[in-house]
């Protein structure tokens, strides 16, 4: 299916049986693209240890699509550049600039 590889945006979903983990992973991570992801099953502690390893920007467990405004968004390689929403997207706008004041003498410590 080749809409398995590319960024496609509707009502799609692909059903692809796997027999090992690392299988899984290696054509969740097969792709230029990476927005996100989820991962269903009843074995939470392999649900976050797969998520950790899905090349994506979000990742959702036993769930797709939640996000609060409160929760930064935003994919890896050719999905996007950086995180929307939330304070995440405060920083982005945000240029940091340090002024240290010595109201008092100087002395030349070199």
């Amino acid at each position: 299916m080749v809409f398995v590889k590319e960024e496609v945006f509707g009502p799609l979903m692909s059903v692809l049986p796997f027999d090992h983990e690392e299988e899984a992973l290696s054509r969740a991570n097969n792709t230029n693209y990476g927005l996100s992801g989820a991962v269903f099953t009843r074995d939470f502690a392999r649900a976050h240890r797969v998520a950790n390893a899905i090349e994506a920007g979000n990742v959702w467990i036993n769930s797709y699509n939640d996000l609060p405004p409160s929760i930064p968004f935003g994919g890896v390689k050719q999905s996007g550049y950086g995180r929307e929403n939330g304070l995440v997207t405060l920083d982005h706008f945000t240029q940091w600039k340090t002024i240290y004041s010595n109201l008092g003498t100087f002395e030349a410590y070199y």
